[in-house]
């Protein structure tokens, strides 16, 4: 082997020895300085490295044996040092794991039951942009707040959007690329934008599909919406 090649080897061990160390030494738990700045960081629980962009700790409870995956967004309130009153806004409850890249967004209410687990990339909130003045740009308008609640033990989708208002149910699966809004009950299966529900449980029946009278009416939606689209 030329020196060249065994030189590019060894640069190639470094950096990824390199990388691990760091990912191992900057996990945040709760004996960390930065777990140390929330409003809870349970026991067990870990954020691994490198996180996301989190601001407002003070606000944010997080419970135990709950992980969050790399690039993690946690956010509590508009910028970094906004005084949100005296209890947190976004809770994440006991053993949830919470997928590489998502982010979790807060102003008002914001809660995560037990045994949540989400895919990659879930973008949940509590606010979005109002736009009651059709003259006024969308970003400049003040924006509407509204609580957000997963049930435990729910299962949320690669790219899933939960949008302000949201009330979801236990045990209920949200398919990857769907945005949910409104409420959704316990153990059922949601997809779509809008979600709906396409297959729910029954006790003594199992998990069945909706009712033909449902079917047509999401069909109906579906093709109002691709009306106002075109």
């Amino acid at each position: 082997m030329s020196r060249s090649r065994w030189l590019a080897r060894q640069r190639w061990r470094l950096v990824h020895w390199g990388w691990e160390a760091f990912q191992r030494a900057g996990v945040v738990t709760a004996d960390t300085p930065a777990g140390r700045r929330f409003a809870a960081f349970g026991s067990g629980s870990m954020a691994a490295f490198p996180t996301g962009s989190v601001f407002g700790e003070r606000w944010i409870a997080i419970g135990e044996g709950t992980l969050l995956g790399p690039l993690v967004t946690m956010s509590a309130g508009m910028v970094p040092g906004q005084d949100l009153g005296p209890s947190p806004v976004l809770r994440i409850g006991d053993r949830c794991v919470i997928g590489r890249g998502s982010h979790l967004v807060a102003h008002h209410c914001l809660e995560i039951g037990d045994d949540v687990f989400t895919g990659p990339y879930v973008y949940i909130t509590d606010q979005n942009h109002g736009y009651a003045d059709p003259d006024e740009p969308i970003g400049r308008q003040l924006p509407l707040n509204a609580p957000v609640r997963i049930g435990s033990g729910s299962w949320l989708g690669t790219g899933a959007v939960v949008l302000p208002g949201a009330c979801i149910g236990r045990n209920v699966v949200v398919a990857a690329g769907s945005v949910v809004r409104g409420t959704v009950p316990d153990r059922c299966v949601v997809a779509g934008v809008p979600a709906r529900v396409v297959r729910r449980y029954v006790p003594g029946d199992g998990w069945s599909a909706p009712s033909a009278s449902a079917v047509a009416e999401r069909l109906k939606d579906v093709a109002q919406s691709r009306d106002l689209q075109g």
